[in-house]
């Protein structure tokens, strides 16, 4: 199989690559040249959102069986690589998210749930979920819908981690001592490793697979309890978790999901949204998903390796609680 990735060498883009190596797969990688890319590549130089941004890609003579695309931004970008792209490859995967449905999805909601409105292919960047939308609407445009597919990804964790969520806690963890951690221990929660997005996203393309997919895991495949109780073991820490009802968090003017990563309190729009959706379509065409303990583990050893500090993409807003936040709520919990 013949891969092209746009992007390719940052966390989900870089994990299908690697799982397109370990498949002796033919990869040629398609980026800016701001990161290095893996060994074992083709490369080819290019700013998309420049003028003539795509000519590298324009005059190589390659053709592909499967492109990889995780552009974020203005869908006029996917939309006009796709249509470069369209009568050189065989399918076209964009990493969308499920982000692109209507607020407020209900519990349960599948792939046929409404999505937002007012998005468009041609657009220029506008807001995430309108940009994730649009670009699926490019890809669809430009390859037709028995030859795209759409991966809406859930919450995504594991190495190389640009956004911080799981790094932030590993890190908050090590440094020990009580450690807020947000109610109820057994809040199930929905995430997927982005090494197992990546090897679906390959089985997909071998498959021929088109349409939409919720690309995360059964809700429940870990808890809060489970993922925090990872971090204290990995980390090796004297961390004590202190368990802290959502009422009492929500109360101290604590931002779920973005000042305590990945958590938001039950039975609400967000939980629903972001914890609760219907992944049986993606489970049901292979998606397999590795403990919590082992993404974890992964996560720190690549932290670790890299001296402790995770890249942090400047399109997105820093993850984490600051201490002194964090001991005003712990004491507030224990009525001091």
């Amino acid at each position: 199989m013949r891969l092209l990735a746009l992007g390719g060498t940052e966390f989900a883009g870089r994990a299908v690559v690697e799982a397109a190596l370990a498949r002796d797969w033919e990869v040629t990688v398609f980026h800016r040249g701001r990161h290095a890319a893996p060994d074992g590549v083709r490369e080819l130089l290019g700013d998309r959102t420049a003028v003539d941004g795509l000519a590298a890609l324009d005059e190589d003579p390659g053709t592909w069986d499967v492109v990889v695309d995780t552009w974020s931004s203005a869908p006029r970008v996917v939309r006009d690589a796709a249509r470069l792209l369209r009568d050189r490859a065989g399918r076209y995967a964009y990493v969308s998210s499920r982000s692109v449905y209507a607020w407020a999805p209900p519990a349960g909601y599948a792939e046929d749930a409404p999505v937002v409105d007012g998005a468009s292919p041609d657009a220029g960047a506008t807001d995430y979920a309108r940009d994730k939308r649009g670009g699926e609407l490019a890809a669809v445009a430009a390859f037709g819908a028995d030859r795209s597919l759409l991966v809406r990804s859930g919450l995504l964790i594991g190495p190389y981690e640009n956004v911080g969520r799981l790094p932030w806690w590993l890190n908050r963890v090590a440094r020990g001592g009580p450690v807020l951690a947000p109610g109820p221990r057994e809040l199930p929660l929905q995430y997927v490793d982005v090494r197992d997005q990546a090897e679906w996203i390959l089985d997909a393309a071998e498959r021929e697979l088109s349409g939409p997919y919720n690309l995360t895991s059964p809700s429940g495949h870990t808890t809060m309890g489970a993922l925090l109780e990872a971090c204290v073991r990995v980390t090796g820490g004297p961390a004590e978790l202190r368990w802290t009802a959502p009422e009492v968090v929500l109360g101290a003017g604590v931002e779920p999901w973005t000042q305590l990563p990945v958590w938001v309190p039950p039975h609400s729009d967000l939980h629903d949204a972001l914890h609760a959706a219907d992944v049986s379509r993606a489970v049901a065409s292979g998606l397999r998903c590795r403990p919590v303990a082992e993404t974890v583990a992964d996560t720190w050893a690549w932290l670790r390796e890299i001296g402790g500090t995770a890249p942090q993409r400047t399109d997105r807003t820093a993850v984490g609680l600051d201490p002194e936040a964090e001991a005003k709520v712990l004491a507030a919990a224990s009525g001091v």
